[in-house]
């Protein structure tokens, strides 16, 4: 007699599922290098096209910075389950027996890797190129708020990546998609980022930190709940 099947939990399938996305990563590298390329040069713009007498170095680097991260970020999230489009590999996932849950929070977990990725390259480039001083403890809240801005802008982008991916037009659609609903993680963000780089006490930024915590809690628990509707059962 045939033992019956044993279906994985959800955090151990949506681990398989991250960790398989991202040995693809590995092998390819395309979609990093992509953003890391896309995250240097795009520094690299704003520093030529700074007048230093008009703005401070350090109140420009944190616009400069999460702008860069939101536009890199994009690049990954994309990809997320257009690489499932060939040979209709999103078939076999939404066939396996997991929860959609668990193959969502995967791709999500998988994202958050990518990010923040890109964020251990863009954190230091925008640092030297503005030359800022920053201290051990002002490096650590600002990678602080980056998980924090990562965590709710990859369950938001995750959702629509799903949602646009099979759509003639989803290069294009996500950005338009996703965008609006980045402003309030960015602000929020940004703002965090310019006390800590001016030196304030961390306390002061509480209240954005305490916005980025919010959304997240939110986002990440209706994205979950929402992304099984938006395929086909």
């Amino acid at each position: 007699m045939t033992p019956p099947a044993v279906t994985p939990g959800v955090l151990a399938a949506a681990w398989t599922i991250a960790r398989k996305d991202l040995t693809v990563e590995l092998r390819t590298r395309a979609a990093f290098l992509s953003a890391a390329v896309f995250t240097v040069l795009a520094a690299a713009i704003f520093l030529y096209t700074w007048d230093p007498t008009a703005v401070a170095a350090i109140d420009l680097a944190p616009g400069v910075l999460w702008v860069i991260f939101t536009f890199s970020g994009l690049l990954g999230l994309n990809r997320s389950f257009g690489a499932e489009l060939a040979d209709r590999a999103i078939d076999g996932l939404l066939i396996a027996p997991i929860s959609r849950e668990a193959v969502f929070l995967g791709k999500a977990l998988a994202n958050l890797i990518f990010v923040l990725g890109v964020q251990v390259v863009a954190i230091p480039i925008v640092v030297l190129f503005y030359n800022l001083s920053l201290g051990w403890g002002a490096v650590a809240a600002i990678a602080g708020v980056a998980v924090l801005a990562a965590t709710g802008m990859v369950a938001v982008g995750t959702l629509f990546s799903a949602m646009a991916v099979n759509t003639r037009l989803a290069e294009l659609l996500l950005p338009v998609l996703a965008l609006p609903f980045f402003v309030p993680v960015v602000t929020a963000a940004a703002q965090a980022t310019v006390l800590v780089v001016n030196g304030r006490p961390l306390s002061g930024a509480l209240d954005w930190i305490r916005l980025l915590v919010a959304f997240d809690l939110v986002f990440v628990a209706a994205c979950t709940v929402a992304y099984p509707f938006t395929i086909e059962r």
